[in-house]
């Protein structure tokens, strides 16, 4: 797709101007326990330091239904298109209320997870793609995405140290994949990864070995970051 001249994946919002704001959306995307949250944290400190107002999201924040999805997610039985439908909700009331405003108002907006973390999860649960792009149509189009790549047997050993135990939805125990949990994780998300490495050629990601040392991960997000905005 030629993103170059647009700012929306699709229709965008009806109700809104398809207009240029001065603010810039960086994303960074990739599995749980990947990092991904560490280093959006230190790239939010040095841009602050640096003198850039930032404003952080991510998914799973809106105040409208973030708190309907958690208690959704509990007894494990919601159906795949339910839940489809209420992270898009939750990701369009943040897209209206904050982040459009931050970015018209300047603001350098860091999102810790966007729309293809969703677009992985359906997909991977049998969504079709051709619908999927239609659904996440009014999307804003990203000035800059980051993928951190990671195995699954460095994810496993990850969840274990920070969590110690293994989380239903991110082992993809609702695809009945395996009745070990183990063997369910590796399977889930070397589909999740697979996904992921799609997006990454069609979405023009800018993929990093999420193994490598935290400050090394972050140098490279920062150089990347400050051609951004220096343009």
């Amino acid at each position: 797709m030629d993103e170059s001249k647009k700012t929306y994946y699709g229709a965008g919002l009806p109700y809104l101007k398809d207009e240029t704001y001065a603010g810039k959306l960086i994303v960074i995307e990739g599995a749980d326990c990947s990092g991904r949250s560490t280093q959006a944290f230190l790239l939010k400190q040095w841009l602050e330091y640096e003198g850039h107002a930032v404003m952080d999201t991510g998914i799973k924040r809106s105040t409208l239904v973030s708190g309907v999805i958690d208690q959704a997610k509990e007894g494990n039985v919601l159906g795949k298109t339910t839940l489809s439908l209420l992270y898009a909700t939750d990701f369009a009331d943040q897209l209206e209320n904050k982040i459009i405003p931050a970015l018209r108002a300047g603001f350098i907006v860091l999102a810790d997870r966007y729309i293809f973390t969703l677009m992985v999860r359906d997909a991977v649960r049998g969504a079709d793609p051709d619908w999927l792009e239609e659904l996440f149509g009014f999307a804003r189009i990203p000035d800059l995405t980051f993928y951190l790549h990671m195995t699954p047997e460095v994810l496993l050993h990850r969840h274990f140290q920070k969590r110690g135990v293994l989380d239903y939805w991110e082992s993809g125990m609702d695809l009945s994949l395996s009745t070990d949990m183990f063997e369910s994780f590796h399977r889930y998300q070397s589909l999740c990864a697979q996904q992921f490495e799609e997006l990454a050629e069609d979405y023009h990601f800018v993929t990093l070995d999420g193994t490598r040392a935290i400050e090394e991960v972050q140098e490279t997000l920062r150089t990347h970051v400050s051609r951004l905005i220096r343009k």
